[in-house]
Parts: C-alpha cells; structure tokens; sequence
C-alpha cells in the first residue's frame, strides 16, 4: 500500500481569509490525496467557495490569505508549488495542474462558441501539457475526452454550442474540459444541485470512476450530505468560516461529534440518505418514486383522522396535449410537449410533480397558470374553463394562483424594496390604499417568518433563504387557491430548505390552499407531498 505522504496532492495548513478587514476564514487545514474524493461541507456563507477559489489565486484584490496550501508538482526536479504564494504560477496551475467544474456550467461555456471549440481553447492554453498540437490533433484529443467523460456522441457534441445540451450533457463536457490537460486536482462546485436524481448519480459515479482511473484528488464542495455520502471518502465541516469537524466519511456519518454536523445529517431528507447509500435499488426515478409514494401513502393512513382536508378540486387536467412549434429551427416543427395529461390536486393537497429535466413539469405549471393553451383538452382552475373567459375574468381567475419560483433572487425587481414587491400583487388585484397594503405585507412578513424592517431593504441584502421566504410572501398575499412552487428549495443548503418546507406546510394548514410542487428532488417529495405523479417524455400519470 502507497504511503499517505506519497499520496497527498494538496496539503493546505492554517489558511485563513479575510476581505476588506473581515475575517472570512480561519485556521483552514486540510489534505487531498490521489484517487480519493475530499468533500467540504456546509451551509451558504460558510466559507466554502472561497476556500477553493482562494487555491486557483481567484479572490478579489482586497482579499488578504494567510498560510500555505502545497501543491505537490509531478515535473522532474520542481518542488513543490505554494498555491497561496504571490509568485505562485496561475497560468500553469488553472486549467493545467488543477481543473474546476462548476454549478451552473451553461454559465461557464461561451454561448456563442461551439463546445469543442472551447475545450480545445483549454490545449491550446497549456503547451506546457499537452505539446504544440495540429488543429486536427486537438479536435482528435478533445473527442477522445468526450467519450472518456461517456457523451457517446462526442461528434454532435463537439459541434453543439451550449443551449443544444441538456444540465447533464453540459456537465459532463465541463469535465470534459477541465480534465483535457490531465490535472493533478479536481474541484468541483455544487457540481449536481441543478441536476435531476438520475443524472445527479449518473455524474457522481462518473466523478468517483475518474478519481479512480486518472488517480486525481477531487475536492467537492456541497451543502449536500447525500452527496457526500454517495461519493466522498473523507469530509471537512465547515461553520462560519471554521473546520468544526473532519474524518472519514463513514466514521462522521455513523458517529458525529459536532452538533452543526449533526444538525447537517438531521435535516438530509430521509430518503436522500436511503438513495446514497442504496447501490442500484433505486436505479431508476420511476422506482424511486414508487417507494417514496408508498411511505406518502402510509402516513395518511395514520394521520387520515387528524387531517381529512377539504376534497373539493382546485385544479383539474383533463386529457390535455400540448405542442411546440420549431419549424425555423428544426425538422421536427411539431414537437409533443404533453400528451393526454391528467391532473387533479385539491384544495389542501399538495401534488409533487417529480420528472427529469426535459420532461414537461414547467409545461404543466405554463399550461396552469395560463401561460400557454392546449391544443386540446381541458384546464379548470376552481371550475372554470380559463380558455372560455374574457380578459377580465381571466385575470381574475388567474390571480388566484400564486407562483414560487427556484432562483427567488432573479424573481424579485433588484430595484424595488422588498415590501413593494411583496404588495405589487395587491395594487395590481386589489382597491387597498397605501397603508391598508403597507398593513397586510407586514403580516405576511411575519407569517413567512421575516422581521419586518426588512421590508425596506433590496433582495441583495437578504439571504437565500430569506428571498426564498419573500417569494412565497409574494405568491400568498392574495391568499390564492393555489399555489405552483418550482424547485423552490433546490438553491437551498440543506438546513434552510428544511425550514422552508416546514413553513410551507405550516402555510397550507394556514390557508387551505392546493399546491403543485414542481421538484426532481425524490428527498424534497416525501417530506412535502401528499400524492406523486410522475411525468416523462409528455406523459403523466400518479405513483401509487
């Protein structure tokens, strides 16, 4: 067995961050080692992202980084590389000795270049690694990497520009690139928070193979502890800017020592947990969703008597068809987006609408709200056919829905306060005057849980979790008979998602409303709803 010391890439002893005067980070030790996957833990802001860029020399100029991070270079006669230093050669280590995947990789590629083109840029970049190489010689190397990374149409991919791809596509090409000059490293970002559960585990097992294969040290960054079981062998909690624990990952997980590490596991939906750690019994969504829709099922029959809720529908689907029309850009000018769909959620019931990304579950929430009509069949929102109403009824009738979005941040105006956007509903909808809105947004700050004063700040001065909570203010103060949440947790760390679920059922109880929730997070599922449907390539249909 190689020695520890032989295996270490990166040993990182006492760094500490801060910017503009305030400590960001302190004391930071940890080890990566070659063929193993690190994972470092926590929630948002607790300095885990920066840890990382602060190894690639990506920190603003304000920044200020104390300690030493050693990278163990492989070229002969060359010691070891200081990351932290300010000679340190960034031209070589980014991209050469330690590549980076992202979170939101359609955000990382060039829109306007094609996928190949880009990686190639990454050869072309590091000479150093790959020698002075012929264009036919590169496209060879980079179509090599695409199948390594298991795009099987490495050609089509190779001339596809981003928006051609779907998440997992993307994904994988982005560690296509960042593995094209054999680096020593591998950082990954919240590589799989965008990503349905399928392809989630399809590009874990791909990251874990690598690791392996290529013997590179992977450091994962998450707040994600089912990921960190699934793929991780060692892992780092980090608490406001500080390590509080670390070990192997079997060990912390069987036994933690810390309380936020405990407090990190307890909030994991179960069935998260159960699919980590399940190898294949839950190969596939539709299975998983069958399990998840059992344990539902169980737990109203044990509580039927404490909550019978209303019957009434508030939504019905009734054998609709949606298509799209692509005849500029495609042969196929007529693509089925829903077909046959069938749908029921009533008043107090929450639907969870589990699919893949593609599937048609924004379709659904399109076709609801109003935004588009079938080409056939039926939308009743409490009773009314929305497509046979007048303008005035229609709006009407529409404001009865509330809508909670994923990235609450992009939903809320930047340049608006937090109370107009929770009270613009209310001027749109409602004869109030100023103080009666003024009044009714601040009881609905204090029903979602957020101090008032806030209501005079902008979305950049809040956090996720309390933009998430401003969103679902927004989409309840009309008090709506429904409401459409779209992977509204799926941005979230693992802690204030829990909180935001909890405040959703607390709502509903509240309020009685029907919900769709939109999600591909079969965690999120058994915690939230009360039925499971389940969509694929445009067909609907329940999980029982």
């Amino acid at each position: 067995m190689t020695d520890l010391k032989e295996k270490v890439v990166i040993s990182v002893d006492g760094m500490s961050i801060s910017i503009g005067g305030r400590q960001i980070t302190r004391d930071i030790s940890l080890r990566m080692s070659a063929g193993e996957v690190s994972a470092l833990v926590g929630e948002s802001g607790s300095g885990k992202s920066l840890t990382a860029l602060a190894l690639m020399g990506l920190l603003s100029d304000s920044a200020k980084v104390e300690g030493r991070a050693l990278l163990n270079a492989t070229y002969a006669n060359e010691s070891a590389i200081d990351l932290l230093s300010e000679n340190a050669p960034y031209e070589r280590i980014r991209g050469g000795m330690i590549g980076m995947i992202f979170q939101e990789p359609s955000s990382a590629f060039n829109p306007v270049k094609t996928i190949g083109k880009q990686i190639e840029e990454a050869l072309i970049y590091h000479p150093e690694k790959a020698g002075k190489l012929s264009q036919r010689e590169r496209k060879k190397r980079v179509i090599s990497q695409l199948l390594e990374v298991e795009l099987s149409d490495a050609e089509r991919v190779y001339r596809s520009y981003a928006h051609e791809l779907s998440g997992g596509q993307l994904q994988r090409a982005m560690i296509a690139m960042a593995l094209i000059n054999r680096p020593q490293v591998l950082i990954a970002d919240e590589p799989t928070t965008a990503l349905d559960i399928t392809t989630q585990r399809d590009i874990l097992r791909l990251i874990r193979n690598l690791s392996e294969k290529l013997h590179l040290a992977v450091l994962i960054i998450t707040h994600d502890m089912s990921v960190v079981r699934a793929l991780a062998d060692e892992m780092y909690v980090m608490q406001g800017g500080n390590i509080v624990e670390s070990g192997e990952v079997q060990h912390i997980f069987a036994n933690p020592q810390h309380e936020y590490t405990r407090t990190l596991l307890e909030s994991v939906p179960k069935f998260d947990m159960q699919y980590a750690s399940s190898g294949d019994s839950y190969e596939s969504m539709e299975e998983a969703a069958k399990a998840i829709a059992k344990n539902i099922a169980k737990n109203i029959d044990k509580n039927i008597s404490e909550s019978p809720g209303s019957k009434s529908p508030v939504v019905e689907v009734q054998g609709v068809s949606v298509k799209y029309s692509h005849a500029r850009f495609s042969k196929d000018s007529n693509k089925l987006a829903l077909a046959n769909a069938n749908l029921r959620i009533n008043s107090g019931s929450t639907l969870a609408l589990v699919g893949e990304s593609g599937a048609g579950k924004t379709t659904i929430a399109k076709l609801i709200s109003g935004q588009i009509k079938p080409n056939s069949g039926l939308v009743l929102l409490n009773g009314e056919n929305l497509n046979r109403l007048n303008s005035k009824a229609r709006r009407q009738a529409l404001s009865q829905i509330g809508y909670v979005f994923q990235d609450s941040g992009s939903a809320l105006n930047p340049r608006k306060t937090i109370g107009w956007s929770i009270a613009e509903p209310l001027l749109l909808h409602t004869q109030l005057d100023a103080s009666e809105r003024e009044e009714r947004v601040k009881k609905m700050l204090e029903q979602v849980q957020v101090p008032t004063d806030l209501a005079k700040r902008f979305p950049h001065e809040l956090s996720g979790g309390q933009r998430q909570r401003v969103g679902i203010a927004r989409a309840l103060i009309l008090q709506p008979s429904l409401l459409i949440a779209d992977e509204p947790t799926s941005a979230l760390d693992v802690t204030v998602q829990r909180r935001v679920l909890n405040l959703l059922r607390d709502l509903q109880q509240k309020y009685n409303y029907a919900c769709l929730f939109i999600t591909h997070d079969l965690g999120v599922v058994q915690e939230i709803a009360d039925e499971v449907a389940l969509i694929r390539d445009g067909s609907v249909r329940y999980v029982e």
